[in-house]
């Protein structure tokens, strides 16, 4: 290709929220760069590095052009990264693409600062534009066409980015893949509701790519895919190629749709052995009326059959998601939603505060409903005409806690005493009391947060010997060592085999 010399370096860079996860858009863009893919390699960092730490790394590779993924979550500290580039080497052409600037351009600090922007998908355009820019096309900086359209190619022409995972990531980080893309339904709230369809790649070609995977010593699979079961014959297929390489350290991430769950997939699932299988199911609002409003079809009666059936009957993790905030929903209708799940008994519930992501259609209720968003990444919602702002901080306090508490994995014992007949308005008690006692939401140690559950239960009335030992059997049973004060002397119960030092999931399956 005219324009590629010894000189031309490609980088492709993106700040993750935590090391474990390695980035696929990033290895589908090297996957799809054609002459240019050996010019170009991947540096990613992590949420907490300098920007003046990355921006200096980054040059020491002596790049000619930068592209960025920007997320909702790293949208922030990339613009600050940018800005720095573009002080000190202005002439590096510098291209943003991904979700966080695919909609809504204008007045985007990263947008401004950036020289091009690529919205949509990256996997054909991304790779032309540093092609043009190579082959001196286009200008390097300042471009007359600053935004350039995603261009959606035949999910056949895609190149597999799955060779671009090194043998550091397959050893030490999840590896997320894809077996469709895009999503039929029309949930206000996600970006997936602008695509028409899912668009599936092509199955013996992906379970292929899966096989060459497994043969590296992948073990931990995370797909993307929003709808994984809404192809049954599919699913399937997928499953069967785990069941078939079942091992001690494999584990398999799922998003399930909760009312489609046929016989057939039920029957394959039910032969994987427990902790293999964790599936992610977005419930997200029982609240039919508010379904209604966001565009959300979901039988509610199958959805919840088919999580007590998960729960019951498989052996998978269950995740579940709601989310408080929606247009219409209140605080007593989501406590009654956030009850009616918690007695189906998943493993974890994720209680997550509504976000505006841009171009998504549940802009559109603004007006209506009094939606205040906060103008930050990531957007939450901070009121509603039905939820005022004190309220909303409330739920988020009730998620942080629940997360350290409810979801935890650790502490078994602990929670039937503190939930009673209403869990959520339990709960909500423990989260008001808690917050006006430490004035925090985070860096809790869990001696700490041992004693601030043994202090609540016990000042609410329950009986001393039973918190007492319930705690500290908790307490023990993950791994620690020391003595909480109100230990007593005979109050050392055995810890469960396999718990100390495993990740949540383990605590969930020995649970």
């Amino acid at each position: 290709m005219t324009g590629i010399t010894l000189t031309t370096r490609i980088t492709l860079t993106t700040i993750n929220a935590r090391y474990v996860h390695a980035a696929l858009g990033l290895r589908y863009l090297r996957a799809n760069m054609g002459a240019l893919r050996e010019a170009t390699h991947i540096a990613e960092f992590v949420l907490g590095d300098r920007p003046a730490d990355i921006a200096e790394r980054l040059l020491a590779d002596a790049p000619r052009i930068i592209g960025f993924g920007v997320y909702i979550w790293n949208v922030e500290e990339t613009a600050r990264v940018v800005a720095i580039l573009k002080r000190v080497a202005p002439e590096i052409t510098v291209i943003v693409g991904g979700p966080e600037v695919s909609y809504e351009i204008e007045n985007q600090r990263v947008c401004e600062l950036a020289d091009y922007v690529v919205t949509g998908w990256g996997d054909v355009t991304f790779p032309k534009l540093c092609a043009d820019i190579v082959a001196g096309v286009l200008p390097t900086t300042m471009p007359a066409q600053k935004i350039h359209a995603g261009v959606q190619p035949p999910m056949r022409e895609i190149a597999s980015p799955y060779g671009e995972y090194t043998d550091e990531d397959i050893a030490r980080r999840f590896i997320y893949v894809e077996a469709s893309r895009g999503c039929p339904f029309k949930c206000e709230f996600c970006l997936s509701a602008l695509d028409k369809t899912a668009w599936p790649f092509e199955p013996e070609r992906f379970l292929g790519e899966l096989k060459a995977l497994y043969d590296r010593g992948a073990r931990h699979f995370r797909f993307v895919d929003r709808t994984f079961n809404l192809k049954i014959a599919a699913s399937l297929a997928i499953l069967e190629f785990f069941l078939a390489r079942l091992s001690d350290d494999l584990f398999i991430h799922f998003e399930l749709i909760p009312d489609h769950l046929p016989e057939k997939l039920k029957a394959a699932i039910a032969r994987f052995p427990q902790g293999r299988l964790h599936f992610e199911v977005g419930i997200q609002t029982w609240d039919e009326a508010v379904q209604a409003r966001i565009s959300r079809k979901q039988d509610n009666a199958l959805a919840e059959t088919n999580l007590r059936w998960l729960r019951e009957e498989s052996p998978a993790l269950i995740h579940v998601d709601l989310i408080a905030g929606l247009p219409g929903e209140d605080l007593a209708t989501f406590g009654r939603g956030f009850d009616r799940l918690h007695a189906l008994r998943p493993h974890e519930i994720q209680v997550g505060i509504l976000k505006r992501l841009r171009g998504a259609p549940i802009a559109r209720h603004t007006e209506q409903h009094a939606m205040r968003y906060s103008p930050d990444a990531p957007y939450v919602v901070l009121a509603t005409d039905k939820l005022d702002f004190s309220e909303v901080q409330r739920i988020v306090r009730f998620a942080r806690y629940w997360d350290l508490v409810g979801n935890s994995g650790r502490f078994h014992r602990t929670l039937p005493l503190l939930l009673t007949a209403a869990p959520f308005a339990r709960f909500m008690q423990f989260t008001d009391w808690l917050y006006a006692r430490t004035g925090k939401t985070h860096e809790f140690a869990l001696e700490k947060l041992c004693g601030h559950l043994y202090d609540f239960l016990v000042g609410s009335g329950a009986e001393t010997t039973a918190v007492a030992a319930a705690v500290a059997g908790d307490y023990e049973a993950c791994g620690a060592k020391g003595r909480l004060p109100f230990m007593a002397a005979g109050v050392r119960p055995e810890p469960r085999a396999g718990v100390r030092g495993k990740l949540r999931q383990a605590r969930h399956v020995h649970a």
